[in-house]
């Protein structure tokens, strides 16, 4: 499958224009208690070799035996994915010389892996979307930990995440430039997090990504491809395409050629440095495990996973733009974190009339609360204002209590002091002066003692807007806006 034309970013070389070709392989951690083959707990930050069980140790005569929880987190994460759910798949060793492994192979998937094709829509600056083909994803543990800092003569391994379920992620060379990149992992961490199957907390290496990157003359053929391994945040993943792709274009321009290698990151210098040559598949000498049957399950089982799966991001995207008129992008910010989602659907719970407030709830929660939760470095779960507070205020603006100038106020007194708004608006005097009387006599006041600005406002009625500050500022921001907008030009003939 190839990607659709969504304009992506070339980059400028001596000789012309270069595209980037990267394909990623994510490591995302399963959600589950203990581990893919044993029993052993997989909780994070525990002492060192302290959740290690005799399978994970690869003592004699220890057999490995499926964690039927992961292999629901695995299908569930391909229903997400839009992707094939294979029913027999098989388990394969993978040797390979894993100091950080005691049996000195990985248990993984090769050739049968338990899900298939699929895809996700990111979306992109600018109201852009790309389409990336997923290739497959297959279960395999992780390897322990090697420790270099302990000893200056002695290396040191943890074996706590050894054993420890993972899904990787293959995607299809569809992805073209860096930021697409970026919104491709956040997408898929977005969708696993939605699922509850990957925490996505890649700073505790739950989501890992290996990113392959080549380059070439647009429309070319494919370039040789280098692999930048473990690359455990988002920004980095940006950062490492670009120097990498940069590096293969400087090496092609002055006449080189480039070599298909494995190499890191070092995102203090902003450079990829060689690791070792790459291996390819037949290096690894695959063959089925002896010790582990093929996985076998029927389509009820599969069917019984996707009917319990919760709305995911681009279903609930949807409808928040259908329900409540939303923008695309608003309601792409809204869905992006599950926690975000939940938060504006507990605010749209909690007013009487959604469907009317809904769009005034979504720019509330987007650009006053998100935008103070960002300033003060708070996540949504920290949030001062509850729901209930927030969606108290909104109906408070739809009714025509308060004027968006006195909930601003009245959003800073709640995040500062807490309280009901509603009674806060009661106790200190907060309502909207909706009177029309009362606000004729300010505006008539305001046209009497400023003739010049009356005539210089029919000559050029935009000047009217001074008018509209100097009644809002003589109310104490109290006064109706429209109303004191229509009362204006009945008064200045406009």
């Amino acid at each position: 499958m190839n990607a659709p034309a969504t304009p992506h970013k070339l980059i400028k070389g001596a000789t012309g224009d270069w595209e980037v070709v990267i394909g990623m392989e994510i490591h995302a951690q399963v959600t589950s208690k203990s581990k893919l083959f044993s029993g052993a707990s997989t909780a994070f930050g525990g002492d060192p070799n302290t959740h290690v069980s005799l399978v994970d140790a690869a003592m004699p005569g220890m057999l490995p035996v499926i964690n039927e929880e992961c292999v629901r987190q695995a299908v569930r994460t391909g229903l997400g994915l839009n992707a094939k759910i294979n029913l027999r798949s098989v388990f394969d060793r993978k040797n390979y010389f894993y100091p950080d492994l005691p049996q000195g192979y990985q248990i993984s998937q090769y050739k049968d892996p338990i899900v298939g094709e699929g895809e996700v829509t990111v979306e992109l600056d600018g109201g852009r979307t790309a389409t990336i083909g997923i290739e497959r994803l297959h279960l395999e543990q992780d390897p322990g930990k090697m420790l270099h800092d302990q000893s200056p003569s002695l290396s040191y391994i943890d074996f706590n995440r050894c054993g420890v379920a993972l899904m990787e992620i293959v995607s299809k060379p569809d992805i073209r430039d860096a930021e697409q990149a970026k919104a491709y992992v956040a997408k898929l961490r977005s969708i696993m997090r939605y699922l509850g199957t990957c925490d996505g907390d890649m700073e505790k290496g739950s989501l890992r990504a290996d990113v392959n990157v080549s380059v070439r003359k647009p429309g070319g053929p494919l370039g040789t491809r280098c692999e930048i391994k473990n690359i455990n945040s988002i920004s980095f993943i940006g950062q490492a395409v670009e120097a990498e792709a940069r590096r293969q274009i400087e090496i092609i321009e002055d006449g080189g050629l480039i070599e298909q290698e494995t190499r890191r990151f070092d995102p203090d210098k902003g450079e990829t440095r060689s690791m070792r040559s790459k291996e390819e598949a037949h290096d690894y000498r695959y063959f089925p495990d002896p010790d582990l049957l093929p996985l076998e399950f029927d389509q009820a089982f599969v069917d019984a996973l996707k009917a319990a799966l919760p709305e995911l991001p681009d279903q609930k995207k949807a409808r928040f733009i259908a329900d409540f008129g939303l923008s695309p992008y608003d309601a792409s910010v809204l869905v992006a974190e599950r926690e975000s989602a939940a938060f504006y659907e507990s605010v749209l719970a909690a007013l009487q009339d959604p469907a009317r407030d809904g769009k005034l709830a979504a720019n509330w929660v987007i650009n006053e609360l998100f935008g103070r939760l960002n300033k003060e470095g708070l996540d949504i779960a920290s949030s001062p204002v509850s729901a209930a507070q927030l969606a108290a205020i909104v109906a408070l603006i739809g009714e025509g209590t308060i004027s968006g100038k006195i909930a601003k106020d009245l959003f800073e007194i709640v995040w500062s002091e807490g309280g009901d708004p509603r009674e806060l608006v009661e106790s200190r005097g907060m309502k909207q002066v909706t009177d029309l009387g009362a606000i004729e006599k300010v505006v008539d006041e305001i046209i009497a003692a400023n003739p010049d600005k009356v005539a210089q406002a029919k000559a050029k009625p935009q000047l009217a807007g001074w008018f509209v500050g100097q009644v809002m500022k003589s109310s104490g921001g109290k006064a109706n806006p429209q109303a004191v907008n229509d009362l204006l030009k009945s008064k200045l003939g406009i």
